[in-house]
């Protein structure tokens, strides 16, 4: 669970910021910061590169080919993302970008650019390796340094959610310096507010 203290000063921060911004990360209450899911740095930016520009469930449909296709071949998605497998992946729905983009990820993991090491750089250092990948921009980029090492300190300037639900909180349009407000947590900022879209989002009736 989110330490007390981060709590507390995120919720002084929103209330000297504005009143629904308060009001959002007072009805989420503390929240708890999840482990990784994926063991590498490379599970993770195969899983985004293939997600890239897609919705959730087309992303989903999507992976679950790949995941088919492997263990069709008695392998492992990964074992799909180097030369050989094109026809493989694009048959998956994976355009032909993102397959060159996904044995990127593969070189450099060969190259020794992913490895343990990688986490204890700065976000901005960690960010120039990452974006020195095929088809790692720097949404990934901050994507993987909240979600993989668990930074606490990234705004997202790129992520449409993220900022947009921070401009209607506040009435803003000057979200980064808004955010800036909130270092060196802000990368607990943005989780509240993907949180407060996800609460405010419709339900969706069963079929």
């Amino acid at each position: 669970m989110l330490d007390p203290k981060i709590y507390d000063r995120l919720l002084s921060e929103a209330q000297a910021t504005s009143g629904p911004l308060h009001a959002a990360i007072a009805a989420i209450g503390p929240i708890a910061v999840a482990p990784p899911v994926h063991g590498s740095v490379a599970e993770r930016l195969f899983v985004e590169i293939v997600n890239q520009q897609l919705s959730t469930k087309a992303a989903f449909a999507i992976w679950s080919r790949i995941e088919a296709a492997a263990q069709a071949q008695g392998a492992s998605p990964r074992d799909l993302f180097v030369p050989g497998f094109e026809t493989v992946l694009r048959g998956c729905g994976v355009s032909a970008n993102k397959v060159r983009a996904l044995h990127a990820v593969r070189e450099a993991e060969a190259r020794g650019l992913l490895g343990a090491d990688l986490g204890l750089l700065p976000h901005a250092e960690r960010a120039a390796v990452l974006c020195g990948i095929r088809g790692v921009g720097p949404w990934t980029a901050d994507m993987v340094g909240i979600f993989h090492f668990l930074d606490p300190d990234i705004w997202p300037a790129g992520d449409i959610a993220a900022v947009g639900v921070l401009r209607k909180l506040t009435g803003r349009d000057d979200t980064s310096a808004v955010a800036a407000r909130f270092a060196p947590y802000r990368s607990i900022l943005a989780r509240y507010l993907w949180r407060s879209r996800d609460a405010a989002a419709p339900a969706v009736e069963a079929a």
